[in-house]
């Protein structure tokens, strides 16, 4: 280690490179997966609306 020569800078633009193009994609498949999740609450919250709320009628 000592005698050795320093490291090129070039690993590390590409490494900078695919990084940057990694964010400029963007989070699509977390985007996709929170979209599911979201889906599955407001279907479960319609599905105790409608089996549940609805068959015991209007609070009087």
């Amino acid at each position: 280690m000592i005698n050795s020569e320093p490291p090129s800078p070039r690993p590390q633009a590409t490494h900078d490179e695919a990084t940057d193009a990694a964010v400029r994609a963007g989070p699509k498949g977390a985007a996709v997966v929170a979209g599911i999740a979201t889906a599955i609450v407001v279907a479960i919250w319609f599905a105790f609306y409608f089996f549940v709320f609805l068959p015991r009628g209007v609070a009087q």
